[in-house]
């Protein structure tokens, strides 16, 4: 029972500046702004070795989508840093959202690194709340890894239905 007691004891001595941060209301907009996007993008590092061959088949069909004039519009939702953008197909237009904002830093590297596709625009919004985009514009809506963490799963699916074309 001392070993717990003093295993405890470590783990609120290393908690307590997080516990003090969010007590001053400073720890939720860091984690927001910079350490979130930090981590997310040296995790997603490791992630992408392990799952780029499964990607690349799940993505290879999206050129099957194009319009008849040839053009393929495409709807990210919760592209957070844009790890997708390299399985995308040359030429396709692309609309990203995420609700974070704070990954635009990361999410204009790959931008650089991914020449090949026309960005649209970025827009803050959660997957339920796609206003912005009009129905029925665009070929075909990718949202890996998102469906876990959006408020309302009926919601955000009902809305890729909306902006889908028929």
């Amino acid at each position: 029972s001392i070993l717990i007691l003093v295993l405890r004891a470590c783990v609120a001595l290393l908690a307590f500046p997080v516990y003090l941060l969010s007590f001053l209301g400073v720890w939720q907009p860091f984690c927001k702004r910079f350490f979130f996007p930090f981590v997310l993008e040296k995790i997603t590092l490791l992630h992408e070795k392990k799952i780029k061959k499964y990607k690349q088949e799940l993505f290879r069909s999206l050129p099957d989508f194009r319009r008849p004039s040839g053009e393929l519009r495409l709807l990210e939702i919760g592209t957070a840093i844009g790890k997708n953008f390299q399985f995308y197909p040359e030429g396709c237009r692309l609309t990203c959202s995420d609700v974070n904002p704070h990954f635009q830093k990361a999410l204009t590297r790959n931008m650089k690194k991914n020449q090949h596709i026309h960005y649209e625009q970025f827009l803050i919004a959660a997957g339920e709340d796609l206003h912005q985009v009009p129905s029925a514009s665009v070929d075909a809506v990718i949202c890996t890894l998102v469906l876990c963490c959006v408020q309302s799963i009926n919601g955000t699916l009902r809305e890729v239905l909306r902006v889908l074309r028929p």
